[in-house]
């Protein structure tokens, strides 16, 4: 596995090494479940981007959005 430096203000650091020590786990242990607890959160989002027709779409409804184009109201909407 490769490794990187990350930059955690000191107050936030001594935070983690006083949760650390008491759990008895080691901060790159820490921090390694707090990068999965924040990729579980975005799995959805790293899924619609996956997908090249769902960025389109989602490119699309921005640009429509900015140009105040109406949307469609729910009951004209696909099932």
């Amino acid at each position: 596995m490769r490794t990187t430096t990350i930059r955690i203000p000191e107050e936030k650091r001594n935070a983690l090494k006083v949760i650390a020590s008491i759990e008895r786990k080691d901060m790159k242990n820490i921090i390694s479940e707090l990068i999965d607890e924040y990729l579980e959160r975005h799995k959805e989002t790293l899924e619609l981007l996956s997908r090249p027709e769902w960025v389109d779409l989602i490119k699309k409804g921005k640009e429509e959005v900015k140009k105040a184009i109406p949307g469609k109201k729910l009951n004209e909407l696909d099932d």
